[in-house]
């Protein structure tokens, strides 16, 4: 069983290093991207700990909103919020194992079928503990990860007209380049998955819901969102890509901050961390922050990141430790305790807002936003901020 994050619900902050969720901006984002998508509905995507924010309190406070679905990835997962007491239907989005079957039954969980034998092995569980399973059946039109392919999809459904043990709630795919400039590639997998969604309009049948529009689909292909759409990075503030056309507004639910620990003065030629990567040719303030690669601020970032330290941006230098990384400071002032803000944004004294986003961080890692929200480690607690603050 996974274990939730460290958890922290009021300003008794336990470590320096730690993240802080606004809650009111989840609430803004999840409204906003609601109304663009109306009358589909908006199922939030809480995997990998619900994009760094924490699965449990985020899944909390989806459910509060009326959130008619949620969607995470494993099993563990959904099992660990039913756990929590979170009542709302969950869709698990990954591939099952057959043994798995019982364990989403008895935690009421959806299940995804991505094949033929898989939704015959739900329909026999099923069958055999006197339920029935939730089903959403999974097409690949062209991701090339789970889901049987469109060409071939009709067996699939046709199966499940068979399987009396299973309720088909839903049917889905997922698009592979929604949030690139050119569409071409998404919208040749809408139109696959249209022609698989035929089979219901042949057989006079009602549709299951449909769904296959993630972020990317919610802001550049709104005839992709059909009865539900799966927000997933774009419902926590970040954009999936530099190139996607920001249709819908958003903003950053997340802050991640430490504090300043240590303060030194650093000689010429002396170099500074592990491997000696930097050092500096003139007489300079250095000072130490408690986090590190354990905590998911990646080595690669070193000395190519900044911080913000009373306003104002400053380098990282040095190979960022496990625990622990060193900041340049110049001549400036700064002192044991002082807030550092490694995604924010903070005034300054001359009034004008200093930020770094999770995306600048990924441009310095030479990586995804994506990446760089979902590897901020467990052990970093989080703090809730309600909509009062």
């Amino acid at each position: 069983m996974a274990i939730n994050q460290p958890t922290i619900t009021s300003n008794g902050v336990v470590r320096p290093t730690h993240v802080e969720v606004e809650l009111t901006r989840l609430t803004e984002n999840y409204r906003a991207i609601e109304r663009a998508v109306t009358p589909a509905t908006v199922m939030p995507i809480l995997k990998a700990n619900a994009y760094g924010h924490g699965l449990v309190e985020v899944a909390r406070h989806f459910a509060s909103l009326g959130a008619p679905y949620l969607g995470v990835a494993f099993l563990e997962e959904g099992i660990l919020l039913r756990e929590y007491g979170v009542t709302t239907p969950i869709l698990v989005l990954g591939g099952i194992l057959g043994n798995q079957v019982p364990l989403f039954l008895e935690y009421d969980l959806t299940l995804t079928a991505s094949s033929v034998e898989k939704l015959s092995q739900t329909n026999d569980a099923a069958r055999a503990m006197g339920k029935r399973a939730k089903i959403h059946l999974k097409i690949d039109t062209g991701m090339e990860r789970i889901g049987v392919h469109y060409y071939s999809a009709t067996e699939l459904l046709e199966t499940a007209l068979t399987c009396e043990y299973c309720q088909i709630e839903g049917i889905f795919s997922h698009f592979a380049n929604s949030d690139a400039a050119d569409l071409a590639s998404a919208r040749l997998q809408l139109e696959r998955f249209c022609e698989v969604l035929h089979f219901y309009e042949g057989r006079g049948l009602p549709y299951p819901i449909r769904h296959i529009a993630n972020s990317g689909g919610i802001l550049q292909l709104p005839e992709s969102h059909l009865d539900m759409v799966r927000a997933g990075i774009l419902l926590y503030g970040v954009y999936p890509s530099m190139e996607v056309m920001r249709t819908i507004s958003v903003r950053p639910a997340l802050s991640w901050k430490s504090q300043v620990v240590y303060f030194k003065v650093v000689q010429p030629g002396h170099p500074v961390s592990y491997g000696s990567t930097w050092q500096s040719d003139h007489m300079v303030r250095v000072v130490t922050i408690p986090v590190g690669y354990g905590d998911g601020y990646f080595r690669s970032l070193s000395n190519r990141s900044e911080v913000i330290i009373r306003g104002k941006r400053y380098p990282v230098v040095g190979q960022v430790c496990m625990d622990q990384m060193m900041v340049n400071i110049e001549w400036e002032t700064a002192y044991n305790g002082d807030e550092v803000l490694l995604i924010g944004e903070a005034g300054n004294a001359s009034g004008d807002v200093v930020s770094i986003t999770c995306s600048d961080l990924a441009q310095w890692a030479g990586t995804i936003p994506y990446e760089i929200l979902t590897n901020i480690n467990t052990r970093v607690p989080r703090l809730y901020l309600n909509d009062n603050g």
